[in-house]
């Protein structure tokens, strides 16, 4: 049991530094008038391309760094429970897989903001449950669902300024990275 805590604590410094990230740029961002948008995901457009690894920094507003701050550390520590090694593999299936989705089949508009990482953070804790089956994950993934379980409406089209495509894509390429390898 103690080594998985300590797997669990070596992920969770992955998560804090993903978020200590964001804000960073989201100060920044803030500084220069939010104009760092241009560097998200414009899909099918070559210039879009470096917003693949990009777009999970930059966010619109302090709100919306706030809003994807809470759920992306608490979902990313519930990753983070499978060790650092799957949480960073994990970590980069999912922007990279869900952001080039992303790109292939998004909106003609900039995509940014951490919630497709949240997504594949949520789609990751189910599959999870699903693929190994074990007591710990089938617990994790239940609090998950009753803490976030109203994150699935976000896949649909709600609002013209939520890039929901980005959260499905995010919902795929998490349930894709917890395969087994």
């Amino acid at each position: 049991m103690a080594s998985r805590f300590e797997a669990f604590l070596s992920g969770l410094k992955g998560v804090l530094l993903i978020a200590s990230l964001i804000w960073c740029v989201e100060i920044f961002n803030l500084l220069t008038g939010h104009k760092l948008y241009a560097w998200g995901i414009l899909p099918r457009n070559l210039y879009g391309l470096i917003g693949i690894p990009l777009h999970p920094f930059i966010h619109s507003s302090l709100q919306h760094t706030a809003l994807n701050t809470i759920p992306l550390i608490i979902l990313g520590s519930f990753v983070a429970t499978e060790g650092r090694k799957k949480f960073i593999r994990s970590t980069m299936i999912i922007i990279l897989l869900g952001g080039g989705l992303l790109w292939l089949l998004g909106r003609p508009s900039f995509h940014i903001g951490a919630s497709l990482l949240v997504f594949g953070y949520f789609g990751f804790i189910l599959a999870n449950a699903f693929y190994r089956k074990s007591a710990v994950a089938i617990i994790i993934a239940v609090i998950t669902f009753f803490l976030y379980g109203g994150l699935i409406y976000g896949i649909f089209p709600v609002a013209s300024y939520v890039s929901w495509e980005g959260h499905l894509f995010g919902f795929i390429a998490g349930i894709f990275s917890a395969r087994k390898r």
